[in-house]
């Protein structure tokens, strides 16, 4: 495995694949870095030479932010939300969604699993109106 910014990337897959592993770089980075290192992104990373690889390092290095410190820009912008009381940083503090979804229903993901409430549905022996 070829160890890129931190991060082991297979080696079976092809390197326009296998950079997507590494946090912050995506499909359109992924091919950006490519072409700016000179590099075939058909190109297993098996077969990558030294070169090539310390290429994208460098590449990576210089121009994008990625792992530790881009995870640590997220946070803190998420800190300075909350700490300045904004809408967004209101509903990061309560768990809730932020970019304008519906909660009254869906929303599991982010508010977690149904918690029972008493008194809610219909009572037995009642009858529909």
């Amino acid at each position: 495995m070829a160890r890129i910014a931190g991060v082991d990337i297979p080696k079976e897959k092809r390197i326009e694949i296998s950079l997507r592993y590494i946090f912050g770089i995506g499909p359109t980075l992924s091919r950006r870095i490519l072409e700016q290192a000179r590099i075939s992104p058909d190109v297993r990373v098996k077969d990558l030479t030294d070169d090539e690889v310390n290429r994208i390092r460098e590449v990576i290095d210089k121009g994008y932010k990625v792992e530790g410190d881009l995870r640590k820009e997220i946070n803190f912008s998420i800190k300075r939300y909350i700490d300045i009381g904004s809408y967004r940083g209101i509903r990061h503090r309560r768990g809730l969604p932020v970019r304008g979804q519906r909660t009254r229903t869906n929303a599991r993901t982010k508010r977690g699993s149904r918690k029972t409430v008493a008194g809610r549905g219909r009572r037995r022996g009642m009858s529909k109106k």
